[in-house]
């Protein structure tokens, strides 16, 4: 996470424009699953902006995020103290394998949409650390980009898969590691960390323009691509994708469609 956390850098404003938060039934479902109704502490994991942190405010009694990245950690401190229980909110600096925490303090350990770029071994360990008996780790993702409409996907298809024959041609897949998203689960269930592991499916909605469509998108690796020069918005076809933007979702929201898929593993 730390080697990875530089991409960041520059993009926290439009990623927290851009990107959804959380359904909010995610916090009734892990307090329930541990009978553990207003939990002493939750952790979130590479929490970014604070999306994924906030929405424990009104639940927990205290709840820490924790992010590498300055300009996100910043960012996220600037929307926590707007929030009604901004008190019981804070974010600090740390990596998923040294979050610097007593051992066993932690009721609820989450990291959303972000699990995939920390190294897992690792990672698992200071969560099973972290965690009190019975405590919970869920890892959780939704799918990419939104349901919107297929003709918009398949153009983004075609820009997607342009972009990734370029990071393999030129060898740049290399300098961000990441770890498959569809083997969390079986990770965490082979670390031995967790005596009970299952995944779960969700969905949540929210709305947004083509504006917002095409700021997500550039919240993904692209943006950072760009920057480098190492690949640029010509060679994949951006403008191809900002026109059917324009085309299929249009100025006016629509109803965005998430998927989530939440891997949970109780100590």
């Amino acid at each position: 996470m730390s080697d990875t956390s530089e991409i960041w850098t520059g993009e926290a404003a439009l990623y927290d424009q851009t990107r959804p938060s959380p359904p909010p039934v995610l916090v009734d479902i892990l307090t329930q699953l541990i009978n553990t109704p207003q939990p002493a502490l939750v952790v979130d994991l590479g929490s970014g902006t604070g999306l994924s942190t906030m929405m424990w405010g009104e639940r927990a009694q205290r709840v820490i995020g924790i992010e590498p990245n300055a300009d996100m950690r910043n960012q996220a401190i600037h929307n926590a103290a707007k929030h009604p229980h901004a008190k019981r909110i804070a974010f600090q600096e740390g990596i998923s394998h040294q979050t610097g925490l007593p051992d066993g303090s932690v009721d609820i350990v989450t990291s959303s949409q972000s699990f995939h770029w920390m190294e897992p071994t690792s990672t698992l360990a200071e969560v099973a650390r972290i965690l009190r008996p019975g405590g919970l780790f869920a890892a959780y993702d939704y799918s990419w980009p939104p349901t919107l409409g297929w003709e918009v996907e398949l153009v983004y298809q075609e820009v997607d898969a342009r972009f990734d024959a370029l990071l393999r041609e030129r060898e740049l897949e290399q300098n961000l590691q990441r770890w498959p998203k569809e083997q969390h689960l079986e990770r965490m269930h082979a670390s031995g960390h967790f005596r009970f592991t299952r995944e779960l499916l969700l969905h949540h909605t929210e709305h947004g323009n083509a504006e917002r469509f095409i700021g997500m998108i550039m919240t993904n690796r692209y943006s950072h691509e760009f920057k480098l020069n190492t690949i640029t918005e010509e060679e994949i076809g951006l403008a191809q994708l900002r026109e059917a933007a324009q085309r299929y979702i249009g100025s006016e929201a629509i109803p965005w469609y998430f998927s989530y898929k939440v891997r949970i593993g109780i100590k």
